[in-house]
């Protein structure tokens, strides 16, 4: 494996070894420690010292299960601090075909324009793009694709990166070639505008498995991993409904976004559910799919092709983190409109959590009204459109709420939150209060715990573990879901990387690769300038009362400040 560098002023890339430093590291901890070796924390997001990271994980390439997802990261124009946004479709798998332990774009074009980087076993190269310049991400990849084969990985950006929004993330092609894998949050996407790029294409024609150390052993612990894996119960509720089985879950807990985070369950959140829209695409047919993977190699399976009432496909996937933001948290309550705000949203290259709390926001202060979904497209054109007030939206929740003086705005760090309310799942709030991302479910989602989630009492103590178990996945490469096997088989990690590297490592690793990225998150952050202040909830949800469970979000400051005491 090998580090390749990429220079967009001067177009050239070098090949490099691998630090030793860095040869045990991979996806989000490797990103992290490149940010902390080479980019000043205090740097402008969109200049030309920050760089942006493509990192494969450490057990990507080899089609395991839920293990093929790329790390991508910088620092963040949204919240001003280190972000890793993470995805799956073929971009890790076919970057570690080519023998990339990391990519790293750096540097800044002199000149204005668009350029394309193809990379192949041949190296890189540099096409121009400027006929590409505002084209949706859909159209762009229909182009490419024709160009370059139907097979090859592309990550890309949308005409809100090109606007250098913060909201603006990079979408990667899934196995069927659909630009819906989308590395949202954090604003990504302007970095990757500001290095001049609108797509990097990755061609791994030619290219081969990453090389394993003892391949017998390899696919011995990939056998029990899998074995596992399918015999988890919430394997199967995920493959028959889908992340949208969230929906009911979180509305019975009260932890629903609903107008705007004004209180945590929807009246209509069964038209929301997963069980709802797997017999709505049940009884639609056509191009529908109620079960889809995003990966080669997928077991779970927990995406979807979500078709209108002709058959013909919406968008895919619509997940429940979509449906959340730009469905309860709208008060929308017709799939057909989240899906037609998600298409939009996709093509746009905007993250969509993020856009379903600008307009949450933007619906406080009377820009439409609850329940209105043609009103929130005409709004959502209005960032296509490039206008001032499309740029607000684009910009994020905090920046609406700037605009308007709304004072429930629901974000850390400048980040919105993800749908689940931190009232009602504490949780999940210590997680977004604390994590060095920004407000995120995915540093740490704690509502399959079985606790009380509205009594504050432990929820440090059990953020502060799941955090570092899904630093841990994400560095190696694994979607969160693939915990469902590794906790049920808690030797297959070690046995897998020992496998694939000839390594020593026992069960501690997963734990070590978490606290490793943790560390390095919360040491750039400090430099950037973060405190403790930051890893607060918003002061509105420690004395507004969430209906129908009436609580605030309650977590003492001092259990915030002392968790990552480790």
């Amino acid at each position: 494996m090998e580090i390749w560098r990429i220079n967009v002023e001067s177009q050239e890339n070098s090949r490099e070894p691998v630090p030793e430093s860095w040869a045990r590291l991979g996806g989000r901890a490797l990103l992290d420690r490149i940010l902390i070796d080479e980019v000043e924390p205090t740097c402008a997001p969109l200049g030309p010292e920050n760089k942006l990271i493509f990192a494969p994980g450490l057990l990507v390439g080899h089609r395991l299960s839920s293990c093929d997802r790329i790390s991508i990261g910088g620092k963040s124009p949204l919240t001003g601090g280190i972000k890793e946004s993470n995805a799956g479709g073929r971009t890790g798998y076919q970057l570690a075909h080519l023998g990339i332990k990391a990519l790293i774009v750096e540097g800044q074009p002199q000149d204005g324009g668009l350029w394309l980087i193809h990379l192949s076993t041949e190296g890189a190269r540099f096409e121009k793009a400027d006929n590409l310049a505002g084209s949706g991400v859909y159209q762009t990849t229909a182009e490419l694709l024709d160009r370059y084969g139907p097979k090859v990985a592309i990550s890309l950006i949308g005409p809100g990166a090109e606007m250098e929004l913060a909201a603006a993330g990079i979408q990667n092609v899934d196995k069927d070639g659909v630009p819906s894998r989308i590395a949202a949050r954090g604003g990504l996407g302007s970095v990757m505008h500001s290095k001049g790029l609108k797509a990097i294409i990755i061609d791994a024609s030619g290219g081969a498995n990453p090389d394993l150390a003892d391949k017998g052993a390899f696919l011995a612990a990939q056998k029990v991993y899998n074995k596992a894996l399918l015999g988890h119960p919430q394997t199967h509720t995920y493959a028959e409904y889908g992340t949208a089985a969230m929906t009911s879950m979180c509305n019975a807990y009260g932890g629903l976004p609903t107008r705007n985070f004004s209180s945590g369950q929807f009246d209509k959140a069964d038209n929301l559910s997963g069980e709802h829209m797997r017999d709505l695409l049940l009884e639609r047919g056509g191009e529908s799919e109620t079960t889809h993977a995003c990966m080669n190699g997928c077991v779970i399976r927990c995406s979807n092709v979500f078709a209108g009432p002709d058959g013909k496909a919406i968008v895919s996937p619509l997940e429940y983190e979509t449906i959340g933001l730009l469905g309860s948290n709208l008060g929308i309550a017709e799939l057909d409109a989240v899906a037609r705000l998600n298409w939009e949203a996709n093509d746009l290259g905007i993250d969509s959590i993020e856009l379903g709390a600008a307009l949450g926001v933007a619906a406080e202060a009377g820009v439409l009204d609850f329940g209105d979904g043609e009103r929130a497209l005409e709004l959502v054109d209005e960032i296509r459109k490039g206008t001032r007030l499309g740029r607000i939206l684009g910009s994020g929740a905090d920046a609406v709420g700037r605009e308007y003086g709304v004072r429930r705005v629901p974000t850390v760090k400048g980040q919105a939150m993800s749908a689940y309310d931190p009232r009602a799942i504490k949780g999940t709030g210590v997680t977004y209060a604390t994590s060095p991302q920004g407000a995120d479910h995915t540093a740490g989602l704690t509502i399959r715990a079985d606790v009380d989630h509205t009594d504050p009492a432990g929820q440090a103590k059990l953020s502060r573990e799941t955090q570092i178990k899904m630093a841990g996945y994400d560095s190696l490469g694994a979607c969160l879901f693939s915990g469902f096997g590794y906790a049920v088989s808690t030797s297959s990690i070690p046995d897998l990387l020992n496998a694939r590297y000839g390594w020593e490592v026992d069960e501690e690793v997963l734990l070590e690769l978490g606290r490793t990225a943790l560390k390095l998150e919360r040491e750039f952050n400090r430099g950037a300038g973060f405190t403790a202040e930051d890893d607060r909830i918003p002061k509105w949800m420690t004395e507004e009362p969430l209906p129908p469970t009436n609580a605030v979000f309650d977590v003492p400051d001092e259990d915030l400040d002392s968790l990552f005491n480790w």
